[in-house]
Order: structure tokens, then sequence, then C-alpha cells
């Protein structure tokens, strides 16, 4: 499955209220590092059947991105239970993601 997009309107749905953990990129289209982060997290989305996958494009939902303190991209959350249990700032690598879904 495809990584869906998360816009604030329907973030409390498809994030908060998640009985599952939630992997959040945000990302912007101008980002070269976002851009390379892009097909990393569609493989996972693709391979994670027990995880949401989700983009906050960050020129589109300021406020996500304020909300959880995004002052550079690509930043990536796991949120699991409407809590955040990792954060990484730069381009990650597949391996590092796992390892944050796992905590």
């Amino acid at each position: 499955m495809a990584a869906i997009q998360i816009k604030k309107a329907d973030f409390d749905e498809k994030v908060m209220k998640s009985d599952k953990p939630v992997l959040l990129d945000f990302w912007a289209t101008w980002c070269g590092p976002c851009q390379m982060q892009g097909p990393i997290v569609e493989e996972l989305a693709d391979e994670l059947t027990d995880t949401v996958v989700g983009k906050v494009n960050v020129d589109e939902e300021p406020d996500l991105a304020e909300r959880y303190n995004v002052m550079s991209i690509p930043t990536l959350l796991v949120i699991k239970n409407g809590e955040v249990t990792a954060k990484a700032v730069g381009l990650q690598t597949k391996e590092t993601i796992l390892d944050m879904l796992k905590k």
C-alpha cells in the first residue's frame, strides 16, 4: 500500500486514533534530501502491513509541521497511541527507520 497523504483535517482520524504505529514523513517538493527519502518511505509503505505510513507536505500543512517542531526536512516521526516515540531529522536509511519503528 502506498504512503497516504496526511492533511490537518484528517490528522486525528488517520494518525492520533490509529491502532497501528504511524510513520510520518515531513517533506517538500523543493527539498533534495526529501526526494531521496521518498522512495525509501514508499518502499516501507509497501512492505509494512502493521504500520500506517503517511507523508506530510510542510508547504501545504505548516500547522502540522509547527505542531511537531519540524524545523528541517526531511523529518520522520513515529507516533504510537498518539505519542511521538521516535524522531529523526535528515535523510535516513531503511534500516534506521525500521529501528525507529521498534522503539
